[in-house]
């Protein structure tokens, strides 16, 4: 079972994050209560060790801005969060940047992984980094095949059931692996990788 952490703001973060053995970390470069500055996002992508993929989040921002940020920050992934349309993703992309591609499960939504160019298609609540749960019945008829991941609600206490009703390559937290919105809680992060894998 793959596993992003994301939201992730301090050193310490990271740290807890690679222990606890998270396939992917995450860092927010739009605006959130878990926004990273660039400054910030380029020391904390230096903390990650090799074989950690680090991804920029953005949503709502420019594609010519995120590839600005995304070379400026070293991230190894783009996250191009909601109504993107293709041309960003080629945009991105043609910086040579890996891509993932974040949307709701609503009718008409392409869930083929791929269909915009990106590696990885993430399938998150229509409120990212609420903390909603969405209807996981909405996945019959349109579940998605290869590496796709599941967001929206997770935490420690459903990530198992949700895993076993979604059957997801892979998983994505952030408020569920928090004490206060946007600050992280060190002992949910390392209880979240196990419960996911478990």
């Amino acid at each position: 079972m793959y596993v992003k952490l994301c939201g992730l703001r301090t050193a310490a973060d990271v740290e807890v994050a690679v222990t606890a053995g998270a396939d992917a970390v995450g860092f927010v470069f739009s605006t959130s209560a878990r926004q990273v500055d660039l400054d910030t996002g380029r020391r904390l992508v230096r903390e990650v060790p090799e074989g950690v993929l680090t991804v920029g989040v953005f949503s709502g921002v420019p594609a010519a801005e995120v590839r600005r940020v995304a070379e400026a920050s070293g991230v190894g992934a783009v996250q191009l969060h909601g109504e993107y349309p293709r041309e960003a993703f080629d945009e991105v992309a043609a910086a040579g940047t890996r891509l993932v591609r974040a949307v709701a499960l609503i009718p008409g939504t392409d869930v083929r992984v791929g269909a915009f160019g990106e590696e990885m298609l993430l399938l998150d609540s229509p409120v990212a980094g609420s903390g909603h749960r969405w209807d996981l019945a909405a996945l019959d008829g349109a579940r998605p095949a290869g590496r796709w991941l599941l967001a929206g609600g997770l935490g420690v206490a459903n990530v198992g059931a949700a895993v076993a009703q979604a059957r997801p390559w892979g998983v994505d937290v952030s408020s569920g692996i928090e004490s206060s919105r946007g600050v992280k809680d060190h002992g949910l992060m390392r209880e979240f990788v196990a419960a996911a894998r478990a």
